[in-house]
């Protein structure tokens, strides 16, 4: 069944999804999921979803409640980019990029600037933050500045943050190669996604080889513990963004420097050594992709991946052992995380618009959409 908004904002039920078993399915998510009363009532700064956002003139940090509505947690002239709640407590931040000179810390339950963080001296942020565990540290993804009119990115070095100290940096590490984007503990190491040259930028003029690769660093020391290159013929790829089931097992995403309509895999999954295995989709699924995925996300079941394309417009959803299982579209949609449910997730686009994506041995179908939204940014997270 599917859900949308009636004429004062209500959600409504309309219309059918193609296949029966989503037709199950959806009716299980309107009795216990994330469109249930108990959710609606909850507050969405302390439960649900946090996202980056343009608003207005400006940028912001939003949260979501169970019915995709929208509260805004704390505003900034600069964009946003990967946002990160704290596993103990009400903090949360916002990481910039490009230029990658801020990081917005806020308070997720009361809403309100608390903080803005600064790169290292002579680096940026690349966009992406995280949390330990324990919620002491939060590390972030930073890039050195190469001189002008270089073609490469920087190398990258991970700042070890003190929550408790104002996140002053008491420890950097190299993050193992140049460009690094995202970051996140996964079993038993700290996975960075050294991107190299990042696509369509001014150092990706001419470029066919990113250097892209991941490192698997120890998350106590940032010794190297492991690392995995694509093979000659993936070369063009920038590994950029990670995602975590929660049992050690860790995929990443791809954005590709070619345009040259040739159909190469933009998802993978990491070995506990580092090593890259790519998953499986029709060659017409990969090119709809067109070339560039912005984020993915495990559903809470750890069953399935989804990869969201702001370029191809569109949704696509894997089992965790790598087949394919079908896409749902959504026009310039790139934020995505985890639902509430199994076999569910949450995407936004730049157009206001939050669907949530339901996956299932009968395929994919979108079991619920809200309209008239901010303009979601880059990516998502679940909270709560």
């Amino acid at each position: 069944m599917r859900l949308r908004l009636d004429p004062a904002g209500r959600l409504d039920h309309a219309g059918l999804l193609d296949r029966r078993g989503f037709l199950m399915g959806a009716a299980a998510l309107v009795a216990a999921g994330p469109l249930g009363a108990s959710n609606l009532r909850a507050d969405p700064l302390a439960e649900g979803w946090l996202a980056t956002a343009g608003m207005g003139e400006g940028f912001a940090a939003v949260g979501l409640d169970g019915a995709f509505a929208a509260t805004t947690a704390a505003e900034t002239a600069t964009r946003l980019h990967g946002i990160e709640a704290s596993p103990t407590g009400p903090l949360a931040v916002a990481v910039g990029r490009r230029p990658g000179q801020i990081a917005l810390v806020f308070d997720r339950r009361k809403g309100g600037v608390v903080a803005t963080l600064a790169p290292g001296a002579g680096r940026a942020f690349s966009g992406h933050g995280r949390f330990t565990a324990d919620g002491r540290l939060f590390l972030t993804n930073e890039i050195e500045r190469p001189g002008e009119g270089t073609h490469v990115m920087g190398r990258g070095v991970v700042a070890v943050r003190v929550v408790d100290g104002g996140f002053a940096i008491v420890s950097e590490w190299p993050s193992g190669g140049d460009g690094p984007h995202d970051l996140m503990q996964s079993g038993a190491a700290l996975v960075v996604a050294n991107g190299g040259i990042e696509p369509n930028t001014p150092e990706a003029r001419d470029a066919e080889v990113t250097g892209s690769g991941i490192t698997l660093l120890d998350p106590a020391s940032g010794g190297v513990r492991g690392a995995g290159r694509l093979p000659q013929d993936l070369a063009s790829l920038s590994l950029r963004h990670l995602a975590r089931d929660g049992s050690g097992g860790t995929v990443v995403a791809a954005q590709d420097l070619l345009k040259d309509g040739e159909a190469r895999p933009l998802l993978f999954r990491i070995a506990s050594d580092g090593a890259l295995s790519a998953f499986d989709a029709p060659d017409a699924e990969w090119r709809a992709l067109r070339g560039y995925v912005g984020s993915v996300a495990y559903d809470p079941s750890g069953r399935y991946v989804a990869c969201a394309s702001p370029r191809g417009n569109r949704v696509a959803v894997w089992q965790a052992d790598g087949r394919f299982v079908g896409a749902v579209p959504l026009t310039d949609g790139c934020g995505l995380a985890a639902g509430r449910e199994a076999g569910t997730f949450v995407a936004a686009s730049g157009y206001g618009e939050v669907i949530l994506v339901s996956a299932g041995p009968e395929g994919v179908g979108i079991a619920a959409r809200r309209t008239g939204g901010p303009r979601f940014d880059n990516h998502m997270v679940r909270i709560g």
